[in-house]
């Protein structure tokens, strides 16, 4: 497993059309959510002692209560908010992992820049999906990595950290996917 070859993704592989703006960010959201999924299967082929862990903790992104009651536009600024988060979580992961085994060259390492790069253009087409709000949305990661991850100390702590990072990256992937497509069916009318 921890050898498999990354396939490259495509819009052409995803459910939307992509010829509408609307149509991008969900092909973009749909693409991030399957490399997300590919990522953790290579961390887990690579991290074998894990294969019987479980991260423990809830959600460490969340979102503010009132947004299932908010219309799908600010269901998708609150979105772009928990994205940021992801990123500067996912940027930490990397540096992390970096201080702790040097820069690897493997399908792990290729995959979690490709996560990051298609992160940050699901981020860059949230903010002009959302440009006619009056708002300044932010595109650089919200987190800093200047204190110990998650409390965690050493290599397993790190490791576990790196875990809970990616089920989260899964999460807000899925979640992005799913409310792009609702905003991507008002705007467009089509599913």
């Amino acid at each position: 497993m921890a050898e498999q070859k990354k396939q490259p993704l495509t819009a052409s592989d995803s459910t939307v059309s992509g010829s509408t703006q609307t149509g991008i960010a969900v092909d973009l959201a749909q693409l991030l959510h399957q490399e997300c999924i590919q990522l953790l299967e290579l961390f887990k082929g690579r991290e074998t002692s894990l294969s019987d862990q479980t991260p423990d903790g809830g959600r460490m992104v969340s979102l503010c209560s009132k947004a299932k009651e908010s219309s799908t536009e600010e269901q998708v600024q609150l979105l772009h908010s928990a994205l940021r988060q992801c990123l500067g979580m996912l940027h930490c992961v990397i540096q992390k992992e970096e201080e702790e085994w040097g820069r690897l060259d493997d399908n792990y390492e290729t995959l979690k820049a490709s996560v990051r790069e298609r992160l940050k253009n699901l981020l860059h087409t949230t903010k002009d999906l959302l440009k006619s709000n009056n708002e300044t949305l932010e595109v650089t990661p919200d987190h800093h990595c200047n204190e110990e991850v998650d409390g965690t100390q050493g290599t397993f702590g790190l490791k576990m950290w790196t875990y809970r990072v990616l089920l989260e990256l899964i999460h807000w992937a899925d979640h992005a996917a799913k409310t792009l497509h609702v905003l991507h069916t008002e705007k467009e009318g089509t599913k």
